[in-house]
């Protein structure tokens, strides 16, 4: 299985389900039917973006993406989710 780093939200559910803190719900077979159906909306709510990046960007894409186990496609998604959720931050430089 490929190692992701994960976020400390991540770390904290898995360190939270490998103690066991978690418990099954009584209607199991309704709620995962009921979340089915949210992954099913949420994906088709989903839209196209085409973008044209010079080579070099993209090489640098695929190779970042590789190095975390995902694919280029994955990885601008996140990317993208993260700048707008703030969680990137961008960096200036001032010139000398």
């Amino acid at each position: 299985m490929p190692n992701y780093k994960l976020d400390p939200e991540e770390e904290e559910l898995l360190d939270s389900y490998e103690k066991e803190e978690w418990q099954s719900v009584p209607n199991l077979a309704e709620e995962l039917k009921r979340h089915q159906q949210y992954a099913v909306a949420t994906m088709q709510q989903k839209l196209l973006v085409g973008i044209a990046l010079p080579q070099e960007d993209f090489d640098g894409l695929r190779k970042r993406a590789a190095e975390n186990g995902v694919t280029h496609q994955a990885l601008l998604v996140e990317l993208v989710h993260k700048y707008i959720a703030g969680e990137l931050v961008e960096q200036r430089t001032t010139a000398v």
